[in-house]
């Protein structure tokens, strides 16, 4: 699992306008809908939601990675959004985030969702990385900073 692989300038989008956690989600959900990753948004809120009820997935360091799994989903898919202000994620730190990864994964299928879990992790570690996304003003410079 390669998140370059799995992420292109349609599933990246810059400015999110949400204020809350069920607003950004709806917003990364809008976006993987426009690139045709997935069909039955309405299954894909669900499940992501389901996810939230259990534990927050607001992580540490500004970054929040809802995720959920779904029959409707064949192949493991994902965006990235960025808010130009902080939101409220009930993060681990108690921190806002400002950088959104969001994947949903077959339910069948464990391995590609860890993987890509793993590595949304190693890559975020870095403050320096970080804020380059935070300061990108394209799609195409979010993809340029994560093959780096």
């Amino acid at each position: 699992m390669n998140l370059k692989t799995v992420l292109t300038k349609d599933t990246i989008v810059l400015h999110l306008k949400g204020t809350k956690k069920e607003e950004i989600i709806n917003e990364l959900l809008d976006v993987l809908v426009g690139a045709g990753k997935i069909k039955n948004r309405a299954e894909a809120f669900a499940a992501v939601m389901e996810r939230e009820q259990k534990m927050s997935t607001g992580m540490k360091h500004g970054i929040a990675i809802p995720h959920g799994k779904s029959a409707s989903i064949g192949d493991l898919v994902a965006c990235i959004g960025v808010s130009d202000n902080p939101v409220d994620f009930d993060s681990l730190d108690r921190e806002p985030c400002r950088i959104f990864i969001m994947t949903l994964s077959p339910l069948e299928k464990t391995g590609p969702h860890l993987q890509f879990l793993a590595e949304i992790s190693l890559l975020f570690k870095s403050s320096e990385k970080r804020n380059e996304i935070i300061r990108a003003e394209t799609p195409e410079e979010i993809l340029r900073i994560l093959a780096e």
